[in-house]
C-alpha cells in the first residue's frame, strides 16, 4: 500500500486539465472485448483501475498497451479463462465482465469483486437483467456462473431500483443478443451515453440512453472504425473545484462538461463561490465568505453521491452549520473519524452528516476507507497546519488520474510512499 503525505497551508493557483472519466473508462475496457477489431481509446485516465483490468484482460489473450492518455486493446485473439481472483477483488467496475463475456461468449464465470467498502450494494439487479435475457445464474462461494447455451434473447428489464452498475451490465449482454432488448427505470449518468456512444460507433443499435428507456437491438457483429474520446470525469471536475474554492488564489480547471455537474456548481454558487463557467472551463476565483448549504444526493441529474465527501471540506469553511443527506449510500460515512482527528466539527446524526464551521484544521495520521473519502481527507490535508499522512492511499489514485503531479502543479507539497 501507498500513502499520501501533505505539507498543507500552500496557496493554490494556476491550471489543471481533467481526464477522462474513471467511471466511463471501467466499464468501457469490459466492453472492448465485445468487438471483433483492436480498439483505440484516447484521454483515459492514468489511475490503478486501468492498470487492474489491463491486467485482467491480459489473462484472457487480450493485448493491451497504454501509454500518454491512449489504450490499444486487441481481443482478436481472445480466450476464455479464469479471470485474476485479486485483480478482481480491486475493484468492484469488474462485475462489468460478466456483461461483457456473457455477451462474446455466451458464458461468464466471476469472483464476487471489490472495491469500495461503502455500505451493501447488491448485484441482484445485474443477475435479473442477465435472467431475462436467457441466462442461467449460479453462485458458490462469492463466484458468480453464468450460461447461456442457447444464446441470448431479446427482453423486456425493468430495474427496481435505478442502477449505473446493472444498467451497463444489461447493455453489455444484450448488444449482441438476438432480437431487442428494452431497458426501463434505467439509469441516466453521462458515463452510459460514453459507452452506448462507443458500442454505436462500433456497429451496435442503442437508442436512449441519457433517458429511463433504452432500447437494444442486437447485432451479430461489432467492429471499430475510430478512435473513442472518454468523456471528462464530473467527480475529478467536481474534487478540483472544492479544494480550488478552499484553498485557490485563481484556478482555472481545463477540459470540464459543465452540463454534467450543474446540481454540483449550483450548490458552490448558493454558498458563495463566484464560479465563472465557460463552454468547457471554471475559473475559480479567491472564496472570501461562505453560506452553510444543504446537499441531498439523488441518481443523476441530481447531486451525485460521490461528490459529497470532496465538498465536506469546503463546508467546513462556511459560516453555520451544513448538511449531507446521502440517499444513495446512507453508511458512506467512513470519513467522518478521520476528519474529526484533522478538527473538524462533523457528526453523523439521524442519517445526516452535520458540518460545522472550523477554524483551523490540523495535520495528522489517517487512514482512506474508499476514493471519494480519501479525496475529503486530501483537500483537508491541503486546508491543514502542518503535515498530513493519508494511509491506504491507493484508494485516492485508484480514481484521480496523475493526481500528484496535478496538485504540485497548483503549487501543492503532496507525495506518494511506500507504506513501511
Amino acid at each position: 500500500m501507498k500513502k499520501m503525505i501533505i505539507k498543507g497551508g500552500n496557496r493554490l493557483a494556476g491550471e489543471v486539465t481533467i481526464g477522462g472519466a474513471k467511471n466511463s473508462t471501467v466499464a468501457l475496457i469490459p466492453a472492448a472485448i465485445l468487438a471483433d477489431t483492436p480498439v483505440q481509446f484516447d484521454t483515459v485516465p492514468d489511475i490503478l483501475d486501468v492498470h487492474n483490468l489491463m491486467i485482467i484482460l491480459e489473462s484472457m489473450n487480450v493485448k493491451s498497451s497504454f501509454t500518454h492518455g491512449v489504450l490499444d486493446v486487441d481481443p482478436t485473439q481472445i480466450i476464455e479463462a479464469e479471470l485474476p481472483s485479486k485483480a478482481i477483488k480491486s475493484l468492484r467496475a469488474s462485475y462489468y465482465f460478466m456483461g461483457a463475456l456473457l455477451g462474446r461468449f455466451h458464458r461468464a464465470t466471476v469472483t464476487f469483486p471489490g472495491g469500495d467498502n461503502i455500505g451493501p450494494r447488491p448485484i441482484d439487479q445485474h443477475l435479473k437483467a442477465f435472467m431475462a435475457l436467457g441466462a442461467t445464474v449460479s453462485e458458490d462461494n462469492g463466484t458468480v456462473h453464468l450460461a447461456a447455451p442457447q444464446g441470448l434473447h431479446g427482453a423486456r428489464i425493468f430495474m427496481d431500483m435505478v442502477s449505473v452498475g446493472a444498467t451497463i451490465n444489461a447493455i453489455l449482454a444484450a448488444v449482441r443478443a438476438e432480437g431487442t432488448t428494452v431497458i426501463e427505470n434505467a439509469a441516466r449518468e453521462p458515463e452510459i451515453i460514453d459507452l452506448a456512444t462507443f458500442l454505436n460507433n462500433m456497429g451496435a443499435q442503442i437508442r436512449g440512453a441519457g433517458t429511463d428507456v433504452i432500447r437494444i437491438t442486437g447485432v451479430q457483429t461489432m467492429q471499430s472504425m475510430n478512435t473513442h474520446t472518454i468523456i471528462a470525469d464530473r467527480i475529478e471536475t467536481g474534487t478540483y473545484l472544492s479544494l480550488a474554492a478552499a484553498m485557490g488564489d485563481g484556478v482555472m480547471i481545463n477540459n470540464v462538461i459543465p452540463e454534467h455537474i450543474e446540481a454540483y456548481t449550483s450548490k458552490m454558487i448558493d454558498m458563495g463561490v463566484d464560479l465563472q463557467i465557460g463552454i468547457d472551463r471554471i475559473y475559480v476565483p479567491t472564496v472570501h465568505d461562505l453560506k452553510p448549504t444543504i446537499v441531498k444526493t439523488m441518481p443523476y441529474p441530481g447531486f451525485a453521491t460521490d461528490l459529497q465527501q470532496p465538498l465536506t471540506p469546503l463546508m467546513s469553511r462556511a459560516a453555520g452549520e451544513s448538511r449531507v443527506v446521502d440517499t444513495i449510500y446512507p453508511k458512506r460515512v467512513k470519513h467522518i473519524p478521520e476528519l474529526q482527528k484533522m478538527g473538524m466539527d462533523i457528526s453523523a446524526q439521524d442519517g445526516s452528516i452535520l458540518v460545522r464551521q472550523s477554524q483551523q484544521l490540523r495535520g495528522a495520521d489517517v487512514k482512506a476507507a474508499e476514493i471519494r473519502a480519501g479525496a475529503s481527507l486530501m483537500i483537508a490535508g491541503l486546508m491543514a497546519e502542518g503535515t498530513t499522512t493519508i494511509h491506504n492511499a491507493d484508494h485516492i489514485l485508484r480514481g484521480y488520474d496523475r493526481i500528484v503531479w496535478k496538485l504540485n502543479r497548483l503549487n501543492a507539497d503532496v507525495a506518494i510512499e511506500d507504506e513501511d
